[in-house]
C-alpha cells in the first residue's frame, strides 16, 4: 500500500509525536519569551510574519506568532511539515517556482507566502517538534550564511526555553506519578539518598522486610542488604560521593534480600538514580522471587519444547538466535506457515490437524538437515535457524522445504493435502537485531502468501515500507470509526416497469480529514478483517434503518438495502441486533433487506444457516450481492433462504455488446423465476441497458443512469418528494 499523506512524514513519526506530548505546549497560554523571540526574528529578518510552530499529528500549531492572526493550521497546507524531515534550514526563496508549494492555498492565497525560511527545532534526543520560520509575502532572492545562523541562533534560544518547560512539566508529571505508583504497587518501592539514608518506604516494602517506614526513616538502607553483597552496594554508594553514576542503574539485578528477623530471600533489584536541585537520590523496586526460583528447573524443559512435535518452541528458537547474533555469526532466518492447515482442523479434527503438524516436523528435520535450530513457534506455524547468508543456497533450502511439505498427507485411510509458503531474512544483510530479522521474514512470509501460496520470499525494504503504510492506514482507518468519520450514502432502486422509487442501498463512505471522501474500494477490504467490523456493521444497520423509517413516511413500501460484514455473522449477536433495531426506528422488518457475498455462503456452516433462516423468520429479506462473480452453485440457492439476487455491474457493463454477458444476465433472471426469487441489475449507466433489462423482465434496476449515491440528506431531497424516475 502506498503513503497517501499529502506531506511527508519523518521516519520517527510516532517518537516524535510522543517527545512533542512530554513538552506540553500544545493548546497552552501565550508565553512572552516565545513571542519576544519571534518578534525579534521579524525584526532581525526584516519580515512581516514571523512564527514559533509545533506539528502535531495533523496540524501545526503556533506556540508564537506576529503578523498573522490564527494560531493553527492543517499540516497538510504547512511549509513547518516539510521543514521538520530535514536537518538544517528549509529555504523557499519563491514559493510560486516551488512546485511543492506553487499550488499551496497559503501561497496563492492568503497571507500569499512567497518567501519562507523554517529552522527545525531539535530536542536533545533528536525528535523534531517544530521550527522557528520567517516568512514574506515577496520572494527573496538571496539567503546568506549569515543569515541561516542567525535563523539557527534563534532556534537554539526557543529550543532552551523548550527543555525548561518540558524539565518543569516532567518534575510535575513524574511526582504525580510516582505517588500513585507506588501507593498501589505490589513490590517494594524504596528511595535513599547518597549516604544511604532511606527517604521513602512503600507499604509494599513494609510487608516485603517487616519493617515500618518509622522504624527506618533516615536509617541506612544496609539493614536490608546481607553480607553477601554489602560491600558492593558501598562502592557503589561511594562512587555517588564521587559525583559518578550508579554502575548497575537502570539493570535488573538477581541479589538477595535481608528480613527483618535475619533470614534472606532471593530477590529481583532494578535501580535508577535521579538528581534534585544539588542532591542525587537512589531509587530500588524490590521482587520477592523465592518462588520463582522454585519452579525454574521444572519450567525450563517445559518452556523449551513444543509438546506435540518434541521441536524447540518459540522461546528456546529465539535464544538461540540472539546468541547467534550477539557471536556475529551471519545466519539465515527462514519462517514456514503451512496453507489450507485450518481446512484439515475444521474438516477432519484437531486429531488430523495433530497428526498432520508430527508428520511437517518429521519433513522439516529431514529437509532441513543441517540447520542450527528449527522448531515450532506455534499453530502451524515453523522456524529453521541457517548457517550463513547465502542467497542461492536460502532459495534452495527453501524450495526443498516447500516441496517437501506439499506432498500429501495420510490420515486414517484419507489423504490430505496442504502446502507451505517461507518468509526468509539474512544477518547481518537485513540487520543483526533479532526482532527486527524475525520482522523481516515475517513480512516475506506475508509477502509470499499474497502471491499466491506455496511459495517463498527474500525480505527486501520495501516490504517494510509498505508495511509501516498499511499500518498506518488501519490505525487511521481504526481512529475514523471513533472519531465519526464514517458516512453513509443511499444509491436509489427503480421499479423497471413503472419507474418507481422502491428503496435504496446504504453505502459506507469514510470522510478523511485529510484526503477528502473515500469510496468504499479504498477501505472496505481493510475495514473487513479489522475487530471493530462488526461495530462498524451495527452503525451502519441501525443508522440506515433510522433513516428508512423517516422516509416511509413518503413512500410506505420503501425497502432498504444493508450490506453485511462477515465478522456480524460471527458475533452471535446479529439476530438480536436486527431485532433490536427495527423494534428502535420502527421499520418494518420487510422493509430491512441484508445483503450478503458468496464467500459467507460458501463457509456453509450449520450456525451461519440457522442465523440466516432465524433472520427469514423475522421477514426480513437476504439477497445474494454480486451472484454470478465467482463460484456460486445452484445448490445454495436451494440451501440458503435468500430472496433476491443481484446481478453484478460487470455483466451489466457490456450487456447490449457482449453476447456472453447478455446470457449470463438473462440466466440469472430465469433462475431468480424458477426458484421464486426477486433480482435487482446494478451498475445500469445507460438507456440501452435498461432496456435490454426491461426487455428481459428484470425487475429492479440501480445504477448510475438513475443515481449517483447520495448522502440522505440529498437523497431525501431528490427522490422523496417525487418518487417517480423520469
Amino acid at each position: 500500500m502506498m503513503d497517501t499523506s499529502p506531506y511527508p512524514v519523518p521516519a520517527d513519526e510516532e517518537q516524535r509525536l510522543a517527545a512533542l506530548a512530554e513538552y506540553q505546549l500544545l493548546d497552552t497560554s501565550g508565553n512572552e519569551d516565545f513571542e519576544r523571540l519571534a518578534k525579534l526574528a521579524a525584526r532581525l529578518f526584516d519580515v512581516p510574519i514571523a512564527l514559533v510552530t509545533l506539528v502535531e499529528r495533523d496540524r501545526q500549531y503556533f506556540k508564537a506568532h506576529v503578523g498573522i492572526d490564527i494560531c493553527e493550521t492543517t499540516r497538510d497546507v504547512s511549509f513547518c511539515a516539510h521543514a521538520i524531515t530535514g536537518d538544517d534550514i528549509l529555504l523557499v526563496l519563491d514559493a510560486l517556482k516551488d512546485a511543492r508549494f506553487s499550488s499551496n492555498p497559503h501561497v496563492i492565497g492568503p497571507p500569499f507566502v512567497r518567501f519562507y525560511a523554517g529552522k527545525p527545532l531539535v530536542t536533545p534526543t533528536g525528535e523534531k517538534l517544530g521550527t522557528v520560520c520567517i516568512i514574506d509575502t515577496e520572494a527573496h532572492e538571496t539567503f546568506t550564511e549569515k543569515d541561516a545562523q542567525n535563523l539557527s541562533d534563534l532556534a537554539a534560544l526557543v529550543m532552551d526555553r523548550l527543555e525548561i518547560r518540558r524539565l518543569h512539566g516532567l518534575k510535575t508529571t513524574n511526582q504525580a506519578r510516582f505517588d500513585n505508583i507506588a501507593a498501589t504497587s505490589p513490590d517494594a518501592i524504596i528511595c535513599s539518598n547518597t549516604r544511604g539514608g532511606i527517604t521513602f518506604w512503600n507499604r509494599s516494602a513494609e510487608k516485603l522486610f517487616g519493617y515500618s517506614f518509622a522504624e527506618l526513616e533516615n536509617k541506612s538502607s544496609t539493614v536490608i542488604i546481607p553480607e553477601s553483597w554489602r560491600h558492593l552496594y558501598e562502592i557503589e554508594l561511594e562512587r555517588l560521593h564521587r559525583g559518578q553514576q550508579l554502575a548497575f542503574v537502570d539493570q535488573t539485578l538477581e541479589l538477595s534480600g535481608l528480613h527483618k528477623d535475619g533470614t534472606e530471600f532471593p530477590a529481583e533489584f532494578s535501580l535508577s538514580s535521579w538528581r534534585e536541585g544539588n542532591t542525587v537520590s537512589v531509587g530500588a523496586i524490590v521482587r520477592d522471587i523465592t518462588e520463582r526460583r522454585h519452579h525454574e528447573e521444572r519450567l525450563f524443559r517445559l518452556a523449551s519444547l513444543d509438546p506435540l512435535t518434541s521441536l524447540p518452541n518459540r522461546g528456546a528458537w529465539r535464544d538461540c538466535l540472539s546468541e547467534a547474533l550477539a557471536a556475529e555469526k551471519p545466519v539465515t532466518v527462514m519462517l514456514l506457515d503451512l496453507d489450507s492447515f485450518k481446512d484439515v482442523n475444521d474438516t477432519l479434527g484437531h486429531s488430523a490437524g495433530d497428526t498432520v503438524l508430527q508428520e511437517v516436523a518429521a519433513r522439516l528435520k529431514r529437509a532441513g538437515e543441517g540447520a542450527i535450530k528449527l522448531a515450532r513457534l506455534g499453530g502451524d506455524e515453523f522456524a529453521l535457524l541457517l548457517p550463513g547468508n547465502d542467497v542461492r543456497k536460502a532459495h534452495g533450502v527453501a524450495e526443498l522445504l516447500v516441496a517437501s511439505l506439499s506432498q500429501p498427507y495420510e490420515f486414517a485411510g484419507q489423504m490430505i493435502e496442504i502446502g507451505a509458503s517461507v518468509g526468509i531474512s539474512l544477518a547481518p544483510t537485513h540487520s543483526n537485531q533479532s526482532d527486527e530479522l524475525l520482522s523481516a521474514a515475517d513480512l516475506a512470509l506475508y509477502r509470499a502468501k499474497a502471491e499466491g501460496r506455496g511459495r517463498h520470499e527474500i525480505f527486501t525494504p520495501a516490504f517494510r515500507e509498505v508495511a509501516v503504510a498499511r499500518r498506518a492506514f488501519e490505525r487511521e482507518l481504526r481512529l475514523a470509526f471513533e472519531n465519526g468519520e464514517f458516512e453513509l450514502f443511499y444509491q436509489p432502486q427503480i421499479n423497471s416497469g413503472t419507474g418507481q422509487l422502491t428503496g435504496a442501498e446504504a453505502l459506507l463512505r469514510w470522510q478523511h480529514p485529510e484526503r477528502g471522501l473515500l469510496p468504499p474500494a479504498s477501505f472496505i477490504d481493510v475495514l473487513s478483517q479489522k475487530p471493530s467490523a462488526a461495530a462498524v456493521g451495527e452503525w451502519i444497520l441501525r443508522s440506515a434503518c433510522r433513516e428508512a423509517a423517516q422516509w416511509q413516511a413518503r413512500i410506505p413500501d420503501f425497502r432498504i438495502g444493508v450490506n453485511l460484514f462477515a465478522a456480524q455473522l460471527r458475533s452471535g449477536r446479529l439476530l438480536t441486533a436486527v431485532q433490536e433495531v427495527l423494534a428502535e426506528t420502527g421499520l418494518p422488518a420487510r422493509s430491512l433487506e441484508l445483503e450478503i457475498v458468496e464467500n459467507i455462503l460458501l463457509h456453509n456452516d450449520p450456525a451461519t444457516l440457522k442465523l440466516l433462516h432465524g433472520l427469514r423468520e423475522l421477514g426480513v429479506g437476504l439477497a445474494f450481492d454480486d451472484y454470478g462473480t465467482g463460484f456460486a452453485s445452484l445448490s445454495l440457492l436451494k440451501r440458503f433462504p435468500v430472496s433476491r439476487l443481484k446481478i453484478d455491474r460487470s455483466f451489466i457493463r457490456d450487456v447490449t455488446t457482449d453476447p456472453e454477458d447478455a446470457a449470463v444476465v438473462r440466466a440469472v433472471i430465469y433462475l431468480s423465476q424458477q426458484f421464486g426469487l426477486e433480482v435487482i441489475a446494478e451498475g445500469v449507466e445507460t438507456q440501452e441497458q435498461r432496456e435490454f433489462l426491461m426487455q428481459n423482465r428484470c425487475a429492479e434496476m440501480q445504477g448510475y443512469l438513475f443515481s449517483r449515491p447520495l448522502p440522505a440528506a440529498q437523497f431525501s431531497a431528490a427522490f422523496l418528494k417525487e418518487d417517480v424516475v423520469p
